[in-house]
């Protein structure tokens, strides 16, 4: 591959999508649950260091390469994250359906796949030189309580001496082929922890029960009533606490997920649920022995770039060229491309393939689409780094580059 532009993908892109849904069941097979991603992550930097990359990992386990291009900054950056929603104790064992192209396996498109297409972007492009750098990323913590932490460890890092040094961000997700996510959806999550003096159920009958309180103050939660536009909700997903049934329990809590597509709509569910609170710390509460506390476990920031931009145009045009039907109402999910688009850097989360069941063991991707949604990829990733050497992205023009998308997949075929 001498250059990015004349990058001849298409010859073999078919046996690249078999090789990369192997490489994606081979990901699937080491466990990385949320926060013990370390050996999934050696795995990724040494296939990285294979394909003749400097490979960097920080503390958290992050994995850095970079292509680099005319121009290193700003930079594009490609992203795809290494952690699952599964302990270790899950069973990865991955079931073919050859019948109806499809694979099973927990974690398998979310996200498995995704950082095989990533490896697979890494290594299409090696040898080119493209417009700009192209930094490689994989990132622990996006799920659940991981909070993003991984993305926001590498935007610090790769901003900390030079502020505009990203450009422009392509999130890849597994699944989701027909999805440009390009609005972050603003997240808040509490730990609410409840302590009584608790007993034994018979003989201290009528003392302050931590499970009692706790199931009061989730009820008056459950009838909070938010908007339906825009759009809010509100999920208590956890609750735990007490030691035995004949014991009146002295410690329970519960976790609280709240989301709004409004910053202003999720602050005032915010105080609603700090207004129950508040009845269950007053002095009455308090002489009773009960003790009512929350801890902030979850602050995912909002953001999110027009309908209308170049970069989002740009994909659903790429798309429109593969014959895939973009869905133009699913535009906002809780992604990477939060931290982003929340710093005001231009970016949207894309998928590789359909499937479905996230986040359950039996979860499954469609095999056939892999094809077209790596040549997806591969013309994005060379579009967007174009159009930031052209003057896009954050720190540049809005306008978009003289190559149309449809166009530019022409060419590189």
């Amino acid at each position: 591959m001498k250059n990015f532009e004349g990058a001849p993908i298409q010859t073999h892109l078919r046996q690249d999508r078999d090789r990369v849904i192997e490489l994606g069941v081979a990901i699937q097979q080491i466990a990385a649950p949320t926060g013990a991603e370390a050996e999934r992550a050696a795995w990724v930097a040494g296939h990285l260091r294979g394909l003749g990359y400097d490979v960097e990992l920080d503390e958290l386990h992050n994995v850095y390469a970079r292509l680099p291009g005319v121009r290193r900054s700003p930079a594009l950056l490609i992203s795809a994250h290494t952690d699952t929603v599964f302990p270790h104790s899950v069973d990865l064992t991955v079931q073919r359906d050859p019948k109806h192209h499809r694979l099973f396996g927990p974690g398998l498109g979310d996200n498995s796949i995704g950082v095989a297409a990533l490896l697979w972007l890494a290594e299409v492009t090696r040898g080119s030189t493209p417009p700009v750098d192209l930094i490689f990323l994989a990132n622990v913590g996006e799920e659940g309580n991981g909070d993003l932490r991984g993305m926001r460890a590498a935007f610090d890092r790769l901003t900390t001496n030079d502020p505009q040094a990203i450009g422009a961000a392509l999130v890849i997700e597994g699944m989701g082929l027909s999805r440009v996510v390009h609005r972050a959806l603003a997240i808040r999550r509490y730990r609410i922890h409840v302590t009584a003096p608790g007993g034994h159920s018979w003989s201290d009958f009528g003392v302050a029960s931590a499970v009692h309180v706790l199931a009061q103050l989730a009820a008056d939660i459950a009838h909070l009533r938010p908007p339906k536009s825009p759009r809010t909700t509100f999920n208590i997903g956890v609750i735990e606490g007490g030691t035995s049934v004949n014991t009146i329990a002295q410690h329970a809590a519960l976790e609280l997920d709240l989301r709004s597509e409004d910053p202003t709509a999720l602050e005032a569910i915010e105080r609603d649920v700090h207004t129950i609170l508040a009845r269950y710390q007053t002095p009455r509460w308090r002489q009773a022995g009960v003790s009512v506390a929350a801890a902030v476990i979850g602050d995912r920031p909002g953001g999110g770039i027009p309908d209308d931009h170049p970069l989002v145009q740009a994909a659903i045009a790429s798309l429109k060229a593969l014959g895939v039907k973009p869905q133009l109402s699913m535009r906002i999910s809780s992604t990477d491309a939060n931290i982003p688009l929340s710093r005001g850097v231009p970016a949207v989360c894309i998928g590789v393939t359909e499937g479905g069941n996230a986040h359950r063991t039996d979860e499954w991707i469609a095999t056939q689409p892999v094809e077209t949604g790596l040549r997806y990829l591969f013309d994005l990733t060379q579009w967007a780094a174009t159009w930031l050497a052209e003057g896009g992205g954050a720190f540049g023009q809005t306008a978009s580059p003289s190559t149309r998308p449809e166009d530019r997949s022409t060419r590189s075929a």
